[in-house]
């Protein structure tokens, strides 16, 4: 039996919804540590390396040090955002594990054109070869069956209908700050000395790629801070 099909038949016997009920009800830290201890292994988290990304990070590595940290470096993550990551892997001794495409950002050019300039689609497909795919590998290839996330309600339309724990694809993922305000989020960093993502003071608040995302000097609305306003998901979170 596949590590895939052991896990949908967890799921099967558990009840994610009295299971969501009872989370709830826990701090992040408690839901963290409920998780990793009843939950199927392997784990791991993702991280964006974004605005507010040091919480995660350092909620999960504070119960399970070593858990392997998943990031999708597209080639054209701005340079203060790689920085970041060598900052952040030597602070918290991050277990990083970095996955790219499997065509350079070079070759997706002359292959594609400069796809995030022409319309959702191409926007979509830009993701998907450089975010979606490269993270999806790495969860496979780690065998990874409960897979954490920093994502917030208040972060988009999608988010905010997400449970805390779900049933994604074939694992479980698990969002333990979902319920977080910015409150929540500046008291945390503010308590264990973190900081945010160096171009938070320039008014970066969402924070991907050089070429699609806009402070919010730059831009007219919050829906035009990424993706050059084609979306405000990569599609890393939707089923």
């Amino acid at each position: 039996m596949t590590a895939t099909s052991t896990c949908q038949n967890l799921t099967e016997k558990l009840d994610l919804e009295k299971i969501n009920q009872f989370l709830k009800t826990l701090t992040a830290q408690e839901r963290v540590a409920y998780s990793l201890e009843y939950f199927p292994s392997n784990f791991a988290l993702s991280s964006s390396f974004g605005a507010q990304s040091a919480v995660s990070l350092h909620l999960l590595t504070q119960e399970y040090a070593d858990i392997p940290v998943l990031v999708a470096d597209t080639g054209y993550l701005f340079p203060e955002t790689y920085q970041f990551i060598d900052s952040l892997k030597e602070k918290l001794n991050l277990n990083l594990k970095v996955f790219r495409s499997k065509y350079s950002p070079a070759w997706q050019e002359a292959r594609y054109g400069k796809a995030w300039k022409e319309d959702q689609s191409a926007m979509d497909d830009y993701n998907q070869r450089n975010k979606v795919e490269p993270i999806q590998r790495g969860l496979d290839k780690l065998d990874v069956q409960t897979w954490f996330a920093g994502v917030r309600s208040s972060q988009s339309d999608l988010r905010g209908t997400l449970p805390i724990v779900q049933e994604f694809k074939g694992r479980y993922k698990i969002h333990p700050i979902l319920d977080w305000s910015d409150k929540d989020i500046y008291d945390y960093l503010k308590k264990h000395n973190l900081p945010y993502h160096p171009l938070w003071e320039k008014g970066y608040l969402s924070i991907g790629d050089v070429h699609s995302t806009r402070s919010v000097h730059d831009a007219s609305n919050e829906d035009e801070l990424r993706f050059n306003g084609f979306n405000r998901e990569c599609g890393l979170h939707v089923e």
